[in-house]
């Protein structure tokens, strides 16, 4: 990356050298007659974040950023012209065959030892990062009740059990009126049943049940599918692996009118809430962190300062031996190669391949193409199309080699670099990454987006300083400083990574903690409507 700077001066930032396009810089952007360091003149005014020819380019001539062709110019481009989306031809997708298949091979990194963090031990072998009672529903129906109940637990248990940071309903929009045995309905019950277990939740799993629904609670959570997480309520009652589910039906004979199952879910929950309050964190090795890495409002500063800052992280976690997965399958779409020939072995590069040949043709039906991904905000900021967001999006992952591909819905079961396939839409990303046991989320933008999960800290980076000041109390990190030429991408990387540790130990709260920004969980459910 290389870029002009100095006070008020205009301010580009190229990719590589072979690049005949960057990216202005400037607060505001830079207006026509603008000379540049190079001696260049803008031919047009153009706006922060987005291009700016360095070079005639003719008409079918390649526009180059990252060192990636991102487009062809559909008529010429004089230097100093301002390059968007209207004046390019998207590439064709990566070809699925004939791809780079584990030939990447990383010089090896040391191990980054000595780094630990405040958490809750599971019985699993999980840790926590947060100590929160989550009440699982087998279907939206019961999420009016659930509701009404967790804002009296609250209000009325909570302030009893101050070792227990927060009560959540797992609210979703599933259970019933769809095709609950069609093959793809293990998708979303697999993804609801393994947030229930997250790392998060202790292993207290409580559950409410319409009565009527399709998803029963024995088929959400079957027999032994809690045994490991719960096994000290079994040595308590001295009943076993089988009766342990704790499930509170609305339509049981025993409840008479509204409170009466209010009620209910506030005795039961009390007894979970007893349990997590005798719980303490203790110290444990930055190995047992799970972080979901995501970015959404994603802008042309993404993959320049808050990307790569979050990829150097990642290879800080990686080799402290934690898990960091990283997802969104239209968003990596069109790297594909770069991310095959990275794979440890190819039976990983081929899993990667197959969750990447499910979704072309899981859009195909829809007829849905890849190039719906990219929104009105990421083109407003500077954003051409899903070549070029992609580029930018691959480099959270960092470097280091890809170990291992977590499937929809599906617990992550290694150490290491994953890839957890999601659909890029925020909220279902967060969602399964939930689902495969992330417990520390971080999560990068441009444009801005005040997401937030109840169920797991997320720390927000900002890709730009003046996002940074104008959201200052929703931004936790501003990479900006890199573009200012005020921080470099492993100072933020560091930063990033000691945040993290701050944040898992409960020693600092995220601005979305700290506001409780809460977003709906989405199932992802491909499985058609009856």
């Amino acid at each position: 990356m290389t870029s002009t700077n100095a006070a008020r001066a205009p301010l580009t930032i190229s990719m590589h050298p072979r690049d005949n396009v960057a990216i202005v810089a400037n607060d505001g952007g830079l207006p026509a007659g603008t000379m540049l360091a190079s001696g260049l003149v803008l031919v047009d005014k153009v706006p922060q974040a987005h291009k700016v020819a360095l070079e005639d380019i003719p008409e079918g001539g390649v526009v180059r950023r990252y060192n990636v062709p991102i487009g062809y110019a559909l008529k010429p481009i004089p230097a100093g012209s301002w390059v968007h989306e209207r004046l390019l031809q998207m590439p064709a997708a990566r070809e699925l065959e004939g791809l780079p298949i584990a030939t990447a091979r990383p010089p090896a990194q040391p191990p980054l030892e000595g780094y630990t963090f405040e958490g809750y031990r599971n019985l699993d072998g999980s840790v926590g990062t947060r100590n929160i009672l989550a009440i699982t529903q087998t279907v939206q129906c019961v999420a009016g009740v659930v509701d009404f109940a967790v804002q009296r637990i609250k209000a009325e248990l909570l302030p009893k059990y101050p070792n227990v940071d927060d009560v959540v309903g797992l609210s979703h929009s599933y259970g019933c009126g769809v095709a609950i045995d069609a093959p793809d309905a293990i998708i979303p019950i697999r993804t609801l049943r393994n947030i229930s277990l997250n790392p998060n939740f202790g292993g207290e799993v409580m559950v409410i049940s319409l009565g009527c629904e399709k998803l029963q609670p024995e088929r959400l959570l079957p027999p032994g599918s809690i045994a490991l997480v719960d096994e000290r309520n079994v040595a308590d009652v001295g009943t076993t692996a089988d009766q342990k589910l704790d499930v509170v039906c609305l339509q049981d004979d025993a409840h008479v009118g509204f409170m009466s199952m209010v009620d209910s879910i506030l005795r039961q929950a009390e007894e979970h809430l007893e349990r997590l309050n005798a719980r303490r964190r203790e110290t444990v090795p930055a190995s047992e962190l799970v972080v979901g890495v995501q970015c959404g409002g994603s802008d042309a500063f993404s993959g320049v300062t808050a990307n790569p800052a979050v990829g150097f992280c990642t290879d800080l976690l990686v080799r402290a031996g934690a898990t960091v997965m990283f997802s969104e399958v239209t968003e990596v779409r069109d790297g594909i190669d770069q991310l095959t020939s990275r794979a440890t072995t190819p039976e990983v590069a081929e899993a990667m391949i197959r969750e990447m040949a499910w979704y072309d043709a899981y859009l195909d039906r829809g007829r849905v193409d890849r190039s719906a991904n990219t929104t009105p905000g990421n083109k407003k900021g500077g954003l051409s199309n899903i070549v070029e967001k992609a580029m930018g999006s691959i480099v959270k992952s960092g470097s280091a080699p890809i170990s291992g591909v977590v499937a929809p819905g599906e617990k992550a079961r290694q150490k290491g670099l994953l890839y957890a396939a999601t659909p890029a839409s925020d909220f279902i990303c967060g969602t399964l990454q939930l689902a495969a046991g992330m417990n520390l989320h971080v999560f990068t933008t441009g444009r801005g987006t005040p997401y937030g999960l109840a169920e797991v800290p997320v720390i927000k980076v900002a890709t730009r300083s003046d996002l940074a000041r104008r959201w200052h109390d929703l931004m936790d990190v501003n990479a900006g400083r890199i573009a200012d030429g005020d921080a470099t991408i492993e100072d933020i990387g560091w930063e990033l990574f000691r945040l993290m540790l701050d944040v898992a130990s409960g020693r600092k709260k995220t601005w979305a903690e700290q506001w409780k920004l809460h977003n709906a969980l989405v199932l992802f459910n491909p499985a058609p409507v009856t």
